[in-house]
């Protein structure tokens, strides 16, 4: 089957043993929420549990699943890969610099060595040299790429630096395309993933929450011509990691994974307009989302070629 390019057919995943949110991040992660109620050692079991349903769901899709433990505790975002790294048609990955110091401790050589092994790598750019100047560009958190366009739309915010990311886009020949958007009270997004998912035929995204309108429409007239459906999320609809999904290339065509609590805030509609390029396969991942990620932040995808 040919690759394409919108949509791996593997993914790289990080079990963590001892899962809890991230202090370092609450600062400027809106959508980190504090588990007072639950005992640290059910927070521990259940994480671990349900990363495991979820590479499991997707092995039978038919979804190449490279698994990786985490048993420290120096990372607690670590469930959250797709952040320090990602890879590339052609043979590329690139390495990140993270802003929480403690999130840059999630980068492993084991996990590039073991692309190097299993997949055609030419070569890997490494970024992470720029946190050294509060230089930062967190993966496929800060950008959401169209790899059909070959566009990275990137919303403004500590996380998301304009000069790396155009260092980034002239390396891997993407167009920069950086937007301002904030929630009901003034707060930056801090990850464009969280806004926005774009699969093969369609993009939905918290349009409303872009800021600048003439930026907006423009934003909307490109995902028009490149011929996709648009579905706008709303607010609410965002807060529930609508936008947190992944399209990824099963063994009976195109999926969304997408967790169980944004699949259950889309509308029946907006389902339909989904499941006209895409099955939808919700996974529950409800106590990793209090580390303020969903979905789409646990999977790394592979867009390398196997050896």
């Amino acid at each position: 089957m040919a690759m394409n390019p919108q949509s791996p057919s593997a993914v790289i995943m990080v079990r963590p043993h001892k899962f809890s949110p991230n202090p370092q991040t609450a600062a400027d992660n809106k959508f980190q929420k504090v588990h007072a109620d639950i005992p640290q050692v059910q927070v521990n079991q259940h994480a671990f549990e349900q990363v495991t349903q979820v590479a499991e769901q997707l092995k039978k899709h038919g979804i190449r699943v490279h698994l990786f433990e985490d048993e420290g505790i120096e990372t607690p975002d670590s469930v959250f890969p797709n952040n320090w790294f990602s890879t590339h048609a052609g043979g590329h990955i690139a390495i990140y610099p993270m802003f929480a110091p403690n999130r840059r401790k999630e980068r492993r050589q084991d996990i590039i060595e073991m692309l190097k092994s299993e997949y055609r790598v030419q070569d890997v750019v490494d970024y992470s040299g720029l946190e050294y100047d509060n230089i930062f560009l967190e993966g496929t958190g800060a950008m959401v790429l169209d790899h059909l366009e070959r566009v990275a739309y990137a919303a403004k915010s500590n996380r998301t630096d304009s000069i790396a990311l155009e260092r980034f886009c002239s390396h891997f020949n993407f167009e920069p395309m950086v937007f301002a958007a904030s929630d009901s009270t003034g707060s930056a997004i801090y990850h464009t993933n969280v806004l926005m998912c774009i699969g093969t035929d369609f993009v939905m995204a918290g349009f409303d929450m872009m800021t600048d309108e003439a930026r907006r429409q423009e934003i909307i007239a490109r995902f028009e011509d490149s011929g996709r459906q648009v579905i706008s999320l709303s607010e609410t609809q965002v807060n529930q990691f609508c936008g947190n999904a992944l399209e990824l290339q099963g063994n009976q065509g195109r999926l969304l994974a997408i967790s169980q609590t944004a699949f259950d805030a889309l509308s029946k509609n907006q389902i339909q307009q989904l499941e006209q390029s895409v099955s939808l396969l919700p996974l529950d991942v409800s106590i990793l989302e209090l580390a303020g990620g969903s979905v789409r932040c646990m999977l790394a995808g592979v867009h390398l070629s196997r050896r």
